[in-house]
């Protein structure tokens, strides 16, 4: 672990292992509390060194970062790829897109502005001058997920530090070692105690930051209950949430089928399915439905299953046999109870083939809840009305997406789905690190995006002078 940019043990470990072969690729600590508490006072020692910096300074240490995550792209890849098991062209992916976001971070550290604040427009106000000044939260702890580890820790450090905020990441613990080698970098730009890292089990370690009175902000990437568990303790921190997703992709009968099969392909198997925007629900229109279930069923054939470190594969492992069998439940509950598997099904150790499953009804478990795998279920609509209907149907609503020829049915879509982002002829599996990220209902609270994150971990302060 990282604390106060020293290195420290403790006595008991966590075996850090491969999904693909099995094999350790490392330990990390489990931690202990007293361990916990001295991340928190590092980080809150650092806050006056770090406020200090100029803005200038800090995009300058940002884009160094960047820098250094650019010398070092193919070793982290490959990393990403040993403990995630993803193939190794979309850790590259990953890649790319965190030093995006490091560079957006670094710009963004430069224009964080108030504005100025018209009293003369209130009651006695005249005679004021008054502005905004954004102002630092102090500690921001980052807990993260293991399905894009680097790429979502940076989402939530990298706009805490451009806005002079310390951080404590939480690591996850099936994939902790690349957070922990990034953090490293970042701890050679900026003072000790900036950036500390703790490991270990949430129940103990997570449970210790979020109730901390010592820590100022949460941001979390993860499941609907632990979300709901740290709103519950976390007091009066602000807290980001982002829970996941039941993402519906609705294609109407005037859509460019192609299309829609290319965006199913690209959003339901993308890392195995562990993908909170995923496409985990396909809503089609009657006229078009066999059509687009064949031209589905012949480009999933074309999905390669093998060696995440092989340039030729498309399909890794999901994170852990254990998640592979909980996918191979779900499939087989549907089964169970009149769904039809067209393609895939089966389940190798932690492998599990892209599936394409038919005569699904929206109220399965299948679709109800959020499966974490690369499954593609079929739901047959009547019309527009009935795809609206089912894509709210459900607790969640972080990203959706249409497809149609039809601006008005487009529009409605937009306007009536239930979700943070709506795409028209995209699939939901579509993200910049620019845009605001962060769905509705159960899929959480607050934004992500830099410059939205960077709201969301500050506080507005009003100055005013009196002129009279």
């Amino acid at each position: 672990m990282l604390i106060n940019g020293e290195h420290v043990s403790d006595m008991d470990e966590i075996e850090v292992k491969n999904p693909y072969n099995g094999e350790v690729i490392d330990t990390v600590p489990i931690s202990h509390l007293n361990n916990v508490d001295k991340a928190i006072k590092a980080a809150n020692n650092a806050k006056k060194e770090l406020q200090e910096m100029s803005a200038f300074k800090v995009s300058n240490k940002l884009y160094n970062v960047c820098e250094k995550l650019k010398e070092h792209r193919e070793e982290f890849a490959e990393l990403l790829t040993k403990e995630v098991g993803k193939p190794i062209n979309e850790s590259y992916v990953e890649l790319d897109r965190s030093i995006e976001t490091l560079k957006l971070a670094a710009e963004e550290a430069k224009r964080i502005y108030g504005e100025s604040v018209p009293l003369s427009a209130g009651l006695n106000g005249k005679g004021f001058f008054a502005f905004t000044q954004k102002v630092p939260l102090g500690v921001v702890v980052a807990i993260t997920p293991f399905n894009y580890p680097l790429n979502l820790t940076i989402h939530k450090i990298a706009p805490a530090i451009a806005c002079k905020n310390t951080v404590i990441i939480k690591p996850p613990t099936d994939a902790p070692l690349t957070v922990m080698k990034f953090a490293e970098i970042v701890n050679e730009e900026f003072p000790d105690g900036v950036i500390n890292t703790i490991t270990g089990y949430g129940s103990e370690v997570g449970d210790a930051l979020v109730a901390s009175d010592k820590v100022n902000k949460i941001s979390f990437t993860g499941s609907v209950m632990t979300g709901f568990l740290i709103s519950n303790r976390a007091g009066m921190k602000k807290v980001t949430l982002e829970l996941g997703g039941n993402d519906p992709l609705i294609v109407l009968d005037d859509a460019d089928v192609d299309a829609a099969v290319k965006g199913v392909i690209n959003g339901a198997y993308l890392n195995a399915g562990q993908v909170c925007m995923g496409v985990k629900r396909i809503i089609v229109q009657e006229g078009i439905y066999d059509e687009f279930k064949d031209k589905l069923v012949k480009e999933t054939s074309k999905i390669k299953q093998g060696n995440p470190l092989d340039k030729n594969t498309t399909l890794g492992t999901l994170i852990s046999e254990k998640a592979a069998i909980h996918v191979e439940e779900a499939v087989n509950n549907a089964v169970d109870n009149g769904a039809e598997i067209l393609i895939g099904g089966k389940r190798d150790g932690a492998f599990f083939e892209a599936t394409v499953i038919d005569k699904i009804t929206h109220d399965m478990d299948l679709v109800v809840r959020e499966t974490f795998g690369p499954i593609a279920p079929l739901i047959k609509v009547n019309n527009v009305d009935e795809a609206i209907d089912v894509a709210n149907s459900t607790e969640y609503g972080l990203q959706a997406g249409v497809f149609t020829q039809n601006y008005k049915n487009a529009l409605r879509c937009a306007n009536e789905i239930e979700a943070g982002t709506v795409f028209v002829n995209k699939q939901s599996t579509f993200r910049t690190d620019n845009m605001p990220f962060g769905g509705f209902k159960n899929s959480g609270c607050g934004k992500e995006g830099i410059k939205y994150a960077v709201d969301e971990m500050t506080k507005t302060k009003l100055i005013g002078l009196n002129l009279r």
